[in-house]
């Protein structure tokens, strides 16, 4: 049975990759910072554990709260979309929350869980898998507008962050990714994509990941994106 590692998984994309591969058959771990989201996971039957990424003090115990489990696939899903454009400066609030939820949370994350990861892989067979979901609006070349513009610089400066990591751990492999256009209270109803669509998508590619792929920003359906 593989373990699958999920962050940030009260709701949307996060859940609903709680909620497909618990269907698949795999042992899933996922946190949430509040007692609803925490209960919405053990009602779907994963190991529920209290995290707040934003909060340096609560993220930094999570190594401690995981106790060496192997972990075949993590995946970091925590996010918060600030409105506003560049006609206008964002408050500090949303900036700071923008930028420790989006970064400073995976920065967090990625040294106390990717030995964890790799610990799989070389126990033979884990996937060894780090996926973090990023966004098309990350990307730096064809910007079309500055809508959301504290939310693009922190999703850039997160693909930066996932991949120079990747040189320290090369017993695993780290991934930015992009859920696509996404029927969510950030995606709103006029999107393409529904969560279970964008997640059957971005399982799929996750499923095809290699050695090639490392430190890599992607798309759901696989694709490369040529520039960040």
């Amino acid at each position: 049975m593989s373990t699958v590692l999920v962050i940030g998984a009260s709701r949307g994309i996060g859940l609903e990759f709680v909620r497909q591969y618990l269907a698949d058959g795999a042992k899933v771990i996922a946190t949430a910072r509040d007692d609803a989201g925490l209960q919405r996971l053990k009602a779907l039957g994963a190991k529920a554990l209290r995290v707040d990424v934003a909060e340096p003090a609560s993220i930094s115990g999570l190594a401690w709260l995981l106790d060496g489990e192997e972990i075949d696939l993590a995946l970091y899903v925590a996010g918060v979309f600030p409105h506003g454009d560049a006609l206008t400066p964002p408050t500090r609030e949303a900036f700071d929350q923008a930028m420790r939820t989006n970064v400073l949370g995976a920065m967090q994350a990625i040294p106390q869980v990717t030995p964890m990861v790799e610990a799989a892989r070389s126990g033979g067979g884990g996937k060894g898998c780090f996926v973090f979901i990023s966004s098309t609006m990350a990307k730096i070349d064809g910007v079309e507008n500055s809508r959301g513009w504290v939310y693009r610089a922190s999703k850039a400066a997160l693909n930066m962050a996932v991949a120079s990591a990747q040189h320290d751990y090369p017993g695993a492999i780290l991934v930015a990714m992009s859920p696509g256009w996404v029927q969510t209270d950030m995606g709103g109803a006029g999107a393409p994509l529904t969560v279970a669509q964008s997640v059957a998508s971005m399982r799929q590619t996750i499923s095809g990941l290699g050695p090639q792929h490392k430190g890599a920003f992607l798309d759901h359906d696989g694709s490369r994106f040529a520039t960040w």
